[in-house]
């Protein structure tokens, strides 16, 4: 029962390589309890003969029934590989809600605008933001294409003028430049739509 359980919840996650959803390891434990027409009846028909000889195990999905045969030593090996897969799943939502990934997610996009949007934080929390940013770029941008980062002030600020091309160089430079902002620059209650408008104004860019 923890198999077939402990199969499902991988089947709802979408692993299907390796003949672990639970369809697939049915049919290699087990084999299918067979129903057929009977004409003399009228109605299908299943048969008897597997009633009491093999435990069974009947699908949520449609109802089929499985007679299982499988010895423990088969039993044991997929139990072995769907710990293994659990595991994998484990250390990627570990990865997925770490570091930078557990702010910003996981930027999949290869040219992005970030924008910069402090309003009236304080001091500290300016610090934290900038911290934050920092990371993104040194851990996620850093495997992109091209980026830029726009900061909404009352006077819009940008890094550079286009989307840049990404290198330790850059990132460097983004990073010395997001440090070096004025905490006490006044923001205007345009001036977030004025930087996503900006940002959007490069046509290379895809977030």
């Amino acid at each position: 029962q923890s198999l077939v359980s402990s199969s499902k919840w991988l089947q709802r996650y979408g692993l299907k390589r390796n003949k672990l959803s639970l369809s697939q390891i049915l049919s290699q434990i087990g084999f299918q309890h067979r129903k057929d027409y009977v004409t003399t009846l009228g109605k299908p028909v299943a048969s008897r003969y597997a009633d009491g000889l093999f435990p069974q195990y009947k699908t949520a999905q449609d109802g089929s029934v499985y007679n299982l045969t499988a010895k423990k030593e088969l039993i044991l090996h997929f139990v072995d590989c769907l710990m293994g897969a659990i595991e994998l799943y484990k250390q990627r939502m570990e990865w997925l809600t770490s570091e930078s990934r557990q702010i910003f997610g996981v930027i999949q996009e290869q040219c992005i605008v970030i924008v910069l949007d402090f309003g009236i934080a304080a001091p500290t929390e300016f610090d934290l933001c900038r911290d934050a940013l920092s990371m993104v770029l040194v851990e996620q941008v850093i495997q992109i294409a091209r980026f830029n980062l726009i900061w909404a002030a009352q006077d819009l600020m940008k890094w550079q003028q286009k989307c840049t091309p990404v290198s330790e160089h850059t990132v460097k430079s983004a990073v010395m430049w997001l440090w070096k902002l004025d905490h006490m620059t006044a923001v205007s209650h345009t001036s977030s739509a004025e930087a996503l408008l900006e940002a959007m104004g490069d046509e290379a860019v895809s977030s």
